[in-house]
């Protein structure tokens, strides 16, 4: 996530494709004029204040606005966001992303975006902290109210859906210290072993195994974040037989030792 801050007098901005998603949230209380192209097709408003423009990765897009403009501009990686969306909040989202989603007044997201860009204004260690922290609020708002999720067909043992997903997912998030296998994760998903299998993968693009280990190491890095906790203690609470079987598997998936990441993790 990138967060920018303008104010500019009336101009125009030539069309571009960016393989971002872009959220502009206005904060002008003055309402103006705005002209945004979309993939060719040209929508003329009055902007108000606290409503917000969502441009997808992709689409082709211009501007031109006719009053000074005080907006905050979000950029966001598909692909993280996509990530974010499915461990941290169990959805798994459709790839043509915001596309059904030009307008929308929110000025609760707006808000989020205005702590957002005065947590990055200010160089100290709290407000990188309170930065991070609003990050994912902006994130879970943004994706819970307006992402959207993955069409579900009628017959839900046909594929794999967002609720198959949420109900593995919790599975393995509760039960990450101990051993798991394709059959529990087949069994919660209620699904033969072999049919999860490879919906699965054909759904998330790794096999049910591969996704539980860069779990497991996702949650690690996590935890190594706090420097006084044992390496030790990490590796038995992420599911990992001892130390030197989390060793082996993070340098595998990460290309380090869990020691050198941490050393080298700036602070």
């Amino acid at each position: 996530m990138s967060v920018r801050y303008f104010q500019a007098a009336p101009n125009q901005m030539p069309e571009d494709e960016f393989d971002e998603h872009h959220v502009l949230l206005n904060l002008n209380r003055n309402v103006h004029r705005v002209q945004n192209w979309r993939d060719g097709e040209l929508r003329d408003f009055m902007f108000h204040k606290d409503e917000i423009v969502v441009t997808p990765a992709g689409m082709r897009s211009g501007w031109r606005w006719h009053g000074t403009s005080d907006v905050i501009v979000i950029t966001l990686d598909p692909v993280k966001v996509a990530q974010f969306a499915q461990s941290e909040l169990g959805i798994l989202l459709d790839p043509q992303q915001f596309c059904d989603l030009p307008q929308f007044s929110d000025p609760d997201l707006c808000a989020a975006g205005v702590i957002l860009r005065d947590a990055l204004e200010t160089d100290d260690m709290s407000s990188a902290v309170m930065f991070e922290a609003m990050s994912r609020v902006f994130l879970v708002k943004l994706l819970q109210k307006y992402g959207k999720r993955r069409a579900e067909e009628v017959d839900l043992s046909a594929r794999f859906t967002s609720r198959h997903y949420q109900s593995v997912l919790f599975y393995i998030q509760t039960r990450l210290d101990r051993t798991i296998t394709v059959d529990q994760l087949a069994a919660e998903a209620g699904m033969s072993s072999s049919h999860f299998a490879r919906l699965f993968k054909e759904t998330l693009g790794s096999t049910p195994m591969q996704y539980v280990m860069a779990y497991r190491i996702e949650q690690a890095i996590r935890m190594m974040e706090d420097t006084a906790r044992p390496l030790g203690d990490i590796a038995l609470a992420c599911g990992f037989a001892d130390q030197a079987h989390f060793t082996r598997s993070f340098k595998q998936v990460v290309g380090q030792t869990p020691r050198t990441h941490r050393v080298a993790k700036p602070a």
